[in-house]
């Protein structure tokens, strides 16, 4: 394995003036490369063997914690190669599916392809796999509680159609109970963006696309769609959040532009004269012609958010997905960097960013993972794509 102390890439840190501001506060992390191999486009942490150490997924191996020197293998999977094509494998997702306790592992491949889950054999032997859904549209599917019952829904689109979908309470080996929140439209199977989060303040979990926000009811009868309230995010990027990033007391919207193209921007949540809900739009990174950030990079397919310093506010954790369209988009042969934008915010409320770049050599795919895996109570960043699978700890 490699680890090396990681603060900032001297090659890439063209802001060096406004960072030596903010050098107090700037995380520091260790880089470990679990493997080499291209087996996934993401990957997720869970505790698979009940010892209450954080283990790491990524496509058919789970590595045990806290050193993540033990590689086992849950399913029969294979290496794909690193310079074309894509892994049946995009995502991981980790929860106690059939309820006996032990963590399981829900995978979601290419876009419009079944979604399948694993069952945890308890003993490290392959686990059962079982059938979840049969087409999980959108590059950006996301798992997490949009009903407020404490459990985490698979949330994409389906046949057209916004919603969630969760294992039946009666057999959760059978197929999983799909919900829609919205009319049809027509996406793709390849639409970019999508997220969850309390736009309005209400309490309640709403549905955001880069074509706008569907506000979820209260006490919802399961049937009538949610309200659409149309607004233009981005043509289409990577996970959508919704973050008070101003301290206002409302919630803005953070999302990429493009996933395999340039942008990276927040949309300042206003109000109109008569109290509805509006946006303007704040250029984070732009493009290599015209930028507000020194730093600018492409293929931003996978945007999270934490409190990756321990300052109280969220930051973006993002990066280059490397090789997304096999070097065919826009600043393909560029560095594969893992940067974090770190959240400034003035007494006034005025929002700015500081890139720090963590990485040039390991990037996001289409999923990373923010969670303290070594309980340091520190925020570290799990990825898994074509240049292998990383973990990158906290200092």
């Amino acid at each position: 394995m490699l680890s090396r102390l990681l603060l900032l890439s001297p090659a890439l840190l063209l802001c060096v003036g406004s960072l030596a501001a903010e050098e107090a506060t700037q995380p520091m992390f260790e880089k470990t490369r679990l493997t080499e191999e291209y087996f996934a486009e993401g990957a997720s942490v869970g505790d698979f063997n009940k010892d209450g150490k954080t283990d790491i997924v990524c496509g058919p191996h789970w590595f045990a914690g806290p050193d993540f020197q033990t590689k086992h293998t849950f399913y029969d999977g294979k290496a794909f190669p690193n310079d074309r094509g894509y892994s049946d494998n995009f995502f991981s997702f980790v929860s106690d599916f059939n309820g006996d306790g032990f963590d399981d592992v829900l995978v979601v491949g290419l876009p419009g392809t079944p979604a399948h889950w694993y069952e945890n054999s308890q003993s490290g032997d392959t686990w059962k796999k079982h059938f979840a859904f049969p087409a999980v549209d959108n590059e950006a599917p996301t798992f997490l509680d949009i009903t407020g019952d404490g459990k985490p829904e698979l949330i994409c689109h389906f046949e057209g159609q916004l919603g969630y979908a969760k294992p039946s309470e009666k057999d959760p080996t059978q197929r999983w109970v799909w919900t829609p929140i919205s009319e049809k439209q027509g996406w793709g199977r390849y639409q970019h963006g999508l997220g969850v989060g309390d736009v309005n303040g209400d309490g309640r979990q709403d549905f955001l696309m880069p074509e706008g926000w569907w506000e979820q009811p209260e006490n919802w009868d399961g049937t009538t769609p949610w309200k659409k309230h149309a607004y233009r995010f981005a043509p289409g990027g990577a996970g959508i959040h919704a973050y008070d990033l101003d301290g206002d007391g409302d919630n803005d919207v953070v999302t990429s532009l493009h996933g395999h193209k340039y942008g990276l921007v927040w949309h300042e949540q206003t109000k109109g004269e008569n109290g509805e809900i509006q946006f303007t739009e704040h250029e984070i990174m732009g493009t290599p012609d015209k930028s507000v950030s020194d730093l600018v990079f492409s293929q931003l397919h996978a945007v999270e958010m934490a409190d990756m310093n321990g300052d109280g506010l969220k930051d973006i954790v993002t990066g280059k997905c490397y090789w997304a369209h096999n070097g065919h988009d826009p600043g393909a042969k560029d560095p594969a960097v893992l940067v974090i934008f770190q959240t400034n915010r003035s007494d006034k409320g005025e929002v700015s960013f500081t890139p720090i770049v963590l990485d040039d050599n390991s990037g996001t795919g289409r999923q990373i993972t923010l969670d303290d895996v070594n309980g340091d109570e520190k925020v570290d960043i799990v990825a898994g794509n074509k240049k292998g699978t990383f973990v990158f700890k906290a200092k």
